[in-house]
């Protein structure tokens, strides 16, 4: 007979989860920009990603440190292209520190109008976009109307639309015209309607709340150690604005608040830059009605260059304009680095002069660049719809990336 005694079951074999592999990009209709996540994925579960960045690389700051002050404005704006003047901008208050050069209040408010109506259709795309990657097209097609008035404020101011080259290093090209003072009163009159009608779409739908609440969360801790700035970090709800903690270009003169988050989540990201289209209204406006009189570029020959009527009948003029466009006005020896708040958070220039008539070393500082890295950690353990949303929220733009 055989032995009646027990014997142990075998042990169970356990199953190995079978992961796959999944490009997310470097297609723009996926990632909104040419750049790549390597995701490991569980079904539809993010188990982890990794990024890759690098497609569209074009090593502005090593052309810029060969090129005279001058010719460094239009590399700016193809940063984040979505709000262009604020990088032609801070670039322009950046070697305007290294000079000493303080700009009349007149210089100073016109900056200020073309900043916020740049974070006005920043913010509109961004959260435009997060409609639609929720499913709702509706919204993205009403704002981009607003958007396209906005551009011809752009048009009328510069001449260009999307990469604008704004301005001038020292002032302005020339003054605001009746016809952009008009363009802009007539935004004021209108736009509020549509936000508050794009808000009726979206802000108390519960499809996009269901969407949107709960994804993708980062808290304020984690937040402040992977170095977030501006609308991320304040859904995380650290009320950090470069325009309140460092003022510059006369934004003390201005109150307005600082919407704040509460869970670093999607719909609170969407929540504090809707809130902040509002306080952008609010500045443009205030900005527009107490428009100072006074010249629109500082007394400083030397970098602003001069009305081409002179150059052809004044030699002092012709002198200075030579020496202007060839870079022969040689600067300061000295490092300045200064900061502006960009679309995406604090946009910093830093900047090294040893007295050439180009930069010594010249660093952008991106947002979007810095941010980015915390992505994977707030797409873990999503789903991979969940992930689209996330990278649209956090506004990720590949020219940020790709300085």
């Amino acid at each position: 007979m055989k032995n009646d005694v027990h014997q142990p079951m075998p042990p169970a074999e356990v199953e190995t989860p079978v992961y796959s592999t999944l490009n997310l990009g470097p297609t723009h209709p996926a990632t909104h920009g040419i750049f790549q996540n390597v995701l490991k994925m569980d079904g539809e579960i993010v188990i982890d990603a990794e990024q890759t960045i690098g497609y569209i690389h074009r090593a502005f700051e090593k052309l810029a440190e060969h090129r005279p002050y001058y010719q460094i404005t239009p590399l700016t704006d193809r940063l984040n292209y979505c709000s262009s003047p604020i990088n032609n901008l801070g670039w322009m208050m950046t070697v305007e520190k290294l000079f000493g050069i303080e700009m009349p209040k007149r210089v100073d408010y016109m900056r200020i109008i073309l900043m916020e109506l740049a974070r006005i259709t920043d913010h509109l795309i961004c959260n435009s976009v997060i409609g639609v990657d929720s499913g709702a097209l509706t919204g993205f097609v009403y704002v981009f109307q607003e958007r396209e008035k906005i551009y011809e404020i752009y048009e009328e101011v510069s001449g260009a639309r999307l990469t604008t080259n704004m301005g001038r290093i020292g002032g302005f090209e020339r003054d605001l015209s009746p016809k952009a003072i008009k363009k802009i009163r007539e935004l004021l009159d209108h736009l509020p309607k549509v936000l508050r009608e794009f808000e009726k779409l979206l802000k108390r739908n519960r499809i996009f709340m269901d969407r949107t609440i709960g994804v993708g969360p980062i808290t304020a801790e984690r937040a402040l150690n992977y170095g977030f700035t501006g609308p991320n970090l304040r859904a995380a709800g650290v009320d950090y604005d470069v325009r309140v903690a460092q003022p510059y270009s006369s934004y003390g003169d201005f109150d307005f608040e600082i919407p704040i988050g509460t869970h670093g989540d999607t719909y609170d990201r969407f929540c504090v830059r809707q809130e902040e289209l509002w306080q952008s209204l609010k500045i443009v406006r205030n900005a527009l009605d107490n428009l100072p009189e006074g010249p629109y570029h500082a007394d400083v020959p030397e970098i602003y260059l001069p009305p081409k009527e002179d150059v052809y009948s004044k030699m002092e003029s012709l002198i200075w304009h030579f020496k202007i466009v060839m870079g022969e006005v040689n600067p300061p020896v000295g490092e300045v680095y200064h900061a502006v708040e960009g679309g995406n958070g604090e946009l910093g220039f830093y900047l090294v002069s040893d007295g050439g008539r180009t930069p010594y070393r010249l660093h952008f500082r991106r947002p979007g660049f810095i941010y980015y890295q915390a992505y994977p950690e707030m797409i873990r353990g999503g789903v991979l719809s969940d992930a689209i949303l996330t990278m649209s929220s956090m506004n990720v733009i590949a020219g940020e990336l790709d300085a």
